[in-house]
């Protein structure tokens, strides 16, 4: 999750910064790194207008580590395969032949062709894939186009990361918490593994919180290095978490060590859910999750008595066919332990007052109701859309002051596998064009012959990016899209917390490299929309976004490292939650609503199948990498040239496979070719797999894709019924059943 300052009674306010320190001949600037989600705060060296360096900033949330990701970001961006002009496919899709063009041909074609789409299908036929912090400047006005255009079929990555994460948290409490790291007492990992390369503020905040004497409690299938310094780690069963909760659940109840006042006044369901709890004895539990009873035991009663406690947000519950069940869990014990919206537990921060949040600027109340019935996957999986959501409008309203409540993005979206059948000709409607925007969407979900399906058997493809990734390969028009060290950028949580952080410009974008804000401000005009996206520069729309404050961004973003809110806890005891019933719902009325069992739930594994007798997790970044970024950098493929699975010394016996060797993984779904390493913390039995390989070195075009139909994990995951989320319909990617066959020698 994004690394904002520590949530506590220190941070409310705002907080400003002293100006870098200057050497002779180097201008800094203040900024934010965007090379993952987690935007650190940094500082850039600038010589003759380009950035040399990136160094760490003062800030002590990030001043003892910066990743590497930040450091190599200067020669990322100055990297010869660089896209810096607008290209124009001009051969058969897939064919690798472009054109140069200018920004005006291109728009003015993209948009005829845009709306010849729309006349002929309908505004729905046009579907929108972005990555909010990979582009940065989105900051809803995708959404809003598209919800003045008529079209609800915008998704997102988020969809498997952190934005279902917030939705399902909406349905229990009516936001998403922020764990107050300061004033807390212990914190659990749900297999999440912080580190120096990788979300590197929650890595130092453990360190501190350990370093006070503070309590670490890990649960990953490994033996991570989050595991290794933990004071206690549960070896769970990948794909378990909601069993795992479950546990915890009946010995906290069992033995009354829940908040018995809080429960009783600011709970509905407390009974329901005692007698769900009750079916789920630690005998059963400790089988299901292949953990100790006593050790599931005794992490229960670590919980409930050394709070209070945080359970941070983690990708791993985000990815499981229990996934809304596991994530309910958390919501569920930090409720009952009562450590919702106190300190040292988890706060619930509402929208700034005096800013602009993201969920305004998206203009949702224009889209029509019976434009958000056509919502792709609304019907089957409907949590975290338009009609899902909806019962939460109201109370949203009454408590936070605004309707929608668009948190990490990840509310109000199209299901991404139902987009993409309807793309591919599946679907209730046909959807016939799609704008990918940095998040190289080919490569980015599950089931990716269906994308590729999908992505074939459209009329137009936009996509913006830096580099010719898989997905720009396929597409019509290339456009080039500038860097964080090359804008200005405001960064706000993604919608979900009380606290903005500036970033500075630093250098000019080479080329003819535009902002997201750039390129949606030209869609609209395109599409004879110029009211839509009325302000000239990205500098006017952040000062129309924090005019409140009675500054503008310029000085706003000289002047602050963290505007905050005043944050006050407890705030339920005067508005309530927003929820239906005010309350937390630990049985929810909504999911009632929706036809889902209203109380948590653990769907057991399908049965085992014989052919298929390992079980593999991906969805797993490497430090060097985000997502499916950065394999085209020089200092990166060196420290990580090759894509290599995790397994066991046992299974690697088992299989007669040796470190370095090459095999073949497969699924029911399709195959990939990937390096052995032997690790001795994976226990035996268990795959892993890095997520988002492909080789940029590599023949681009249909058929190759520089290896993306090689080595991408998305090649190996399902979105059948049997492996995906029943409330969400996100993929399950944390146990499937694979096996590996050895190959005779490396790839040629």
């Amino acid at each position: 999750m994004p690394g904002v300052p520590s949530v506590g009674p220190s941070a409310a306010g705002s907080r400003s910064i002293p100006r870098p320190h200057q050497r002779p001949g180097v201008e800094t600037r203040k900024a934010l790194c965007a090379s993952c989600d987690i935007a650190c705060s940094v500082v850039t060296e600038i010589q003759k207008g380009r950035v040399t360096r990136v160094r760490s900033s003062d800030n002590p949330l990030f001043k003892d580590n910066i990743c590497i990701k930040g450091i190599v970001a200067p020669k990322n961006f100055a990297n010869p395969d660089r896209v810096l002009y607008p290209q124009k496919r001009v051969g058969e899709r897939g064919s690798g032949k472009w054109q140069r063009v200018s920004w005006e041909e291109a728009m003015a074609d993209i948009g005829q062709r845009l709306k010849k789409i729309i006349a002929e299908h309908g505004p729905e036929a046009w579907a929108v894939s972005t990555s909010q912090w990979n582009t940065g400047t989105d900051h809803g006005l995708g959404r809003r186009i598209m919800n003045h255009v008529g079209s609800p079929n915008w998704i997102s990555g988020v969809a498997l990361c952190a934005g279902n994460t917030a939705a399902i948290n909406r349905l229990t409490y009516g936001w998403y918490p922020w764990p107050d790291y300061d004033n807390t007492n212990l914190i659990v990992l749900f297999g999440h593994n912080p580190g120096k390369n990788s979300w590197v503020p929650i890595y130092n905040q453990i360190q501190r919180v350990k370093a006070r004497g503070g309590t670490l409690i890990v649960l990953d299938p490994r033996k991570s290095e989050c595991a290794e310094m933990a004071d206690l780690w549960l070896p769970i069963k990948a794909g378990t978490d909601a069993a795992m909760a479950f546990g915890w659940l009946k010995v906290i109840l069992d033995e009354g060590l829940h908040d018995k006042a809080f429960v009783e006044r600011w709970t509905v369901g407390f009974e329901a859910l005692k007698k769900r709890v009750d079916e789920f004895p630690l005998e059963r539990v400790a089988a299901i999750t292949g953990c100790d009873a006593e050790m599931i035991a005794k992490a229960a009663r670590m919980y409930a008595t050394l709070g209070p406690s945080v359970i941070p947000w983690t990708p791993i519950t985000d990815q499981q066919r229990n996934s809304t069940s596991a994530i309910r869990l958390q919501s569920i014990l930090r409720a009952v332990c009562g450590y919702i919206d106190v300190p040292g537990g988890e706060a619930l921060m509402g929208f700034h007052p005096q800013i602009v949040s993201e969920s305004e600027v998206e203009m949702h109340h224009v889209l029509s109701e019976g434009q958000k019935a056509k919502q792709l996957g609304s019907d089957k999986h409907p949590a975290f859309t338009y009609r899902g959501q909806a019962a939460l409008r109201e109370p949203c309203k009454r408590v936070w002051g605004h309707e929608y409540a668009n948190q990490v993005t990840g509310c109000f979206m199209a299901n991404p596998s139902a987009v993409f059948r309807a793309m591919a000709g599946e679907g209730p409607y046909p959807v016939k064009a799609l704008f990918s925007f940095g998040n190289n969407t080919l490569m980015g979900f599950a089931n990716m012959p269906l994308i590729m399906k999908a992505m074939l058997n459209q009329d137009l493809i936009v996509v913006q990016e830096h580099v010719m990734t898989p997905t720009a390969q396929l597409a019509d028009y290339v456009l080039p899209g500038d860097s964080w060290l090359e804008r200005p950028w405001m960064f706000d949580g993604y919608g979900w917390l009380s606290l903005y952080k500036p970033s500075q410009k630093s250098m000019e974008p080479p080329g003819e490299c535009k902002s997201t804000f750039e390129l949606w401000k030209l869609t609209a005009n395109a599409l004879g929309l110029p009211e839509v996206v009325p302000w000239e520069t990205l500098e006017d729309f952040y000062d129309y976004r924090i005019a409140k404050l009675g500054i503008g961004f310029e000085e706003f973003s000289s002047t602050y490292e963290v505007h905050a809110d005043t944050l006050e806890f407890r705030k339920y005891e005067k508005t309530g939650f927003a929820t239906p019933s005010g309350k937390v719902e630990l049985h929810s009325s909504i999911l009632e609503d929706l036809g889902f069992d209203p109380l948590p739930y653990f769907r057991d594994e399908p049965p085992a199948d014989p052919a298929f007798p390992l079980a593999m997790f991906t969805g797993v970044r490497e430090g060097e990498y985000f997502q499916t970024g950065g394999r085209h950098i020089p200092e990166m493929r060196a420290r990580k040239p090759e894509p290599v699975l995790f397994i066991s010394p046992g299974t690697a016996r088992q299989y007669h496979l040796d470190e370095n060797e090459w095999v073949e993984v497969e699924t029911r779904t399709g195959k990939i070719e990937i390096m052995v390493g032997v690790r001795p913390n994976m226990p035996d039995g268990l795959v892993r797999i890095p997520h988002g390989w492909w080789k940029p070195e590599t023949e681009q075009g249909l058929g190759k894709l520089s290896g993306a139909l090689r080595y991408a994990d998305a090649m190996l995951c399902p979105d059948d019924d049997d492996f995906i989320d029943l409330e969400q319909g996100i993929p399950h990617l944390k146990g499937l059943p694979c096996r590996i066959n050895k190959l005779s020698g490396a790839p040629q």
